[in-house]
């Protein structure tokens, strides 16, 4: 590699994993640069999940000659210092907040990897300043004292989103984002990554909702049977036929505004 080209955000090749018995990965090679705002598509059950754990060193590939995993340029991360570098919002990290912990709790605690603040963390000053920043960037500074369990879904999601930006990472990581969220939680979301990916964070989006997509993502990856079935160009690979195909289930899809939608 040129030393002036920089080391791609995330380079999968010929991954393959194990989830029990079961292959969940296969052969799969996927590479994202780091300016890129790139969605993963794909029905339940495709592989959607195992890939973040893999990304996130929750899952470790098959050992095998020509398979390898890196993360800007990296084989090997201390996963404590990846964490600062990739923030993740999931479904797994909403499920494992404290709901006594605070919205401020919430967001410093993504110094610590954990989802609230204990008695060995050391919360100084300058992680203060972060965290009020952090809120305040996502105009939830009114969440700062509130409880995670007096919090809707939306706004805790929010919350998690703070908690992913106090490192000032290369990229943000969402794991079907809207899930279990309401209308307007959605929009907000939504409008919430699109400002993100203006203001410059790269964004990695995994989904089986096309209305997730927001206007910024412009490259669209398709994922079955733990394989990528498809990449290109959004408006390319977003095709009514080959999403019909995906799903397994005739589709109708508009666009509008730079949005899709399927039903």
């Amino acid at each position: 590699m040129n030393s002036t080209t920089p080391a791609p955000l995330l380079e999968m090749r010929y991954v393959t994993v194990m989830r029990g018995s079961k292959i969940a990965l296969n052969d799969f090679s996927l590479r994202i640069g780091v300016d890129e705002h790139v969605a993963i598509l794909g029905p339940n059950g495709c592989g959607k999940s195992t890939l973040i754990k893999t990304i996130t060193r929750e899952c470790y590939p098959v050992c095998s000659e020509n398979s390898s995993v890196s993360i800007l340029g990296q084989e090997s991360w201390n996963v404590f210092q990846l964490r600062g570098r990739l923030g993740i919002i999931s479904n797994d990290l909403m499920l494992s907040c404290t709901g006594e912990a605070s919205g401020r709790d919430v967001v410093l605690s993504g110094f610590f990897s954990s989802t609230a603040i204990w008695p060995n963390h050391e919360v100084d000053s300058e992680k203060r300043t972060l965290a009020e920043a952090a809120l305040a960037e996502l105009k939830i500074s009114h969440l700062a004292e509130r409880p995670v369990s007096e919090m809707s879904s939306g706004e805790a999601r929010r919350v998690l989103v703070a908690r992913a930006l106090v490192h000032r990472p290369y990229a943000l990581l969402f794991d079907e984002p809207c899930n279990s969220l309401d209308l307007a939680a959605q929009h907000n979301l939504r409008q919430t990554m699109s400002s993100l990916a203006k203001a410059g964070t790269a964004l990695i989006l995994v989904t089986h909702e096309l209305a997730d997509i927001v206007p910024e993502i412009q490259r669209v990856v398709l994922m079955s049977g733990g394989r990528v079935v498809a990449d290109g160009p959004k408006d390319e690979i977003l095709q009514v036929e080959r999403l019909s195909s995906l799903f397994g289930v005739n589709l109708q899809m508009t666009r509008r505004d730079g949005h899709y939608y399927l039903w």
